[in-house]
């Protein structure tokens, strides 16, 4: 079995459960933010819904820079409505799992780069990206969106397990 087989399933039981979690995601309270050194929960939700995007630049670039010198800063994050979150999602989860489906085994030996201004932050293969700066970090981030569905009253979804919403 190869290791795109044994990471699809995975991959999909992830999504399918990250976008629960977005679906909760209630419109008019992007601006919410539990402490000023948080995220808002918009600008939370927005990463979550671009992460899967991340599967297609490790397996198919070998290097990314978060903070280019030479191009200008980006507008950074914004507060976007739900439905508007999920097609996001939805079209990166699609492409991740096409790009990820598409890997072979020496694919995911291929060192890959992050950067910020030009900088190498760490180098790693791919395989250990896509695991630890992609989907533990999908899961990280939505555990966090989650705190913030209970913190606004929301009903949490089920993760790995019953919510006391989903008794």
């Amino acid at each position: 079995m190869s290791i795109a087989e044994l990471l699809l399933p995975e991959y999909d039981s992830e999504i399918t459960i990250t976008r629960k979690v977005l679906e909760r995601m209630p419109d008019g309270r992007g601006d919410f933010q539990p402490h000023p050194k948080a995220w808002k929960m918009g600008h939370l939700a927005q990463l979550v819904a671009m992460l899967p995007e991340w599967v297609v630049k490790t397996l198919e670039q070998t290097e990314l820079d978060i903070a280019p010198k030479d191009k200008p800063r980006g507008a950074g994050y914004t507060i976007e409505p739900t439905a508007t979150l999920l097609a996001l999602f939805d079209k990166n989860a699609k492409a991740g799992r096409a790009s990820l489906a598409r890997a072979s085994d020496a694919d995911f030996q291929v060192p890959w780069t992050l950067k910020a201004g030009g900088n190498p932050v760490l180098t790693q293969p791919r395989y250990m990206i896509l695991r630890q700066m992609v989907l533990n970090h999908l899961v990280h981030h939505r555990a966090q969106l989650g705190i913030y569905l209970r913190l606004t009253d929301q009903k949490v979804p089920q993760i790995y397990g019953p919510t006391a919403d989903e008794r």
